[in-house]
């Protein structure tokens, strides 16, 4: 089994230019999901010339596509060529990459996604940052809350205390998570990991590896 990579720069390979500085600030990715609020606040003190205010508190980027029904809460900022589609609902401080796509009935808060992700059908983001290309199957959802409501610990080859009660899952790079899957809080997939629908996933998943189950991962041949 690979080593299960946890740090922000093995999971991630940020080139966006208004995420870079908190990407780079951060050497675990639960560090960006404390930093999300001051973040965005200080955007929307100083906001960039690159992006238009289309409502209070609301920030796009160039051909951006919004479908009038929609909903967008303030905070949030929606990089540039980003589709959002029918009834998709973003529910404050929320932050998108360039050329993304947040589907129909979609629900995202407090999170941040990269350049080029697919949230295309029914998901569930909460508390949880989405890797380059990252991609989730219809359905498949990112659970940020334990049923005990206790802080969230990252647990891979020794456990990391995140002292927040809210942790959704952390995508890497080119991960993708099949129909229908439940990633539970504190999920961490590694990039180019491929995770097989109607999967319930938690831990942290090396990269480069396909999940059939949690009792049978195995490495991509591809």
């Amino acid at each position: 089994m690979r080593i299960k990579e946890v740090k922000t720069q093995e999971l991630f390979s940020c080139q966006n230019d208004l995420l870079k500085p908190l990407f780079d600030s951060c050497e675990f990715p639960w560090e960006i999901l404390a930093k999300i609020k001051t973040f965005v606040a200080d955007f929307l003190a100083s906001p960039s010339a690159d992006f238009t205010e289309i409502e209070k508190g609301v920030f796009v980027g160039k051909n951006v596509k919004i479908h009038p029904s929609a909903v967008i809460e303030a905070p949030a900022i929606i990089g540039e060529g980003t589709e959002i589609r029918p009834s998709a609902y973003l529910r404050g401080n929320v932050v998108i990459g360039k050329n993304c796509v947040i589907g129909n009935s979609s629900e995202l808060k407090e999170s941040v996604l990269l350049d080029k992700v697919q949230v295309p059908h029914y998901n569930y983001v909460g508390n949880s940052i989405l890797g380059n290309f990252a991609h989730m199957g219809a359905g498949s959802i990112c659970s940020n809350l334990k049923s005990d409501g206790k802080n969230v610990v990252i647990h891979a080859e020794k456990d990391y205390q995140t002292n927040l009660r809210k942790v959704g899952a952390i995508l890497g790079d080119h991960a993708d998570i099949g129909c229908g899957s439940v990633l539970n809080p504190g999920t961490i997939i590694g990039q180019n990991t491929r995770i097989y629908p109607l999967t319930m996933v938690r831990g942290v998943v090396p990269r480069d590896m396909i999940v059939k189950s949690m009792d049978k991962i195995v490495e991509r041949k591809d």
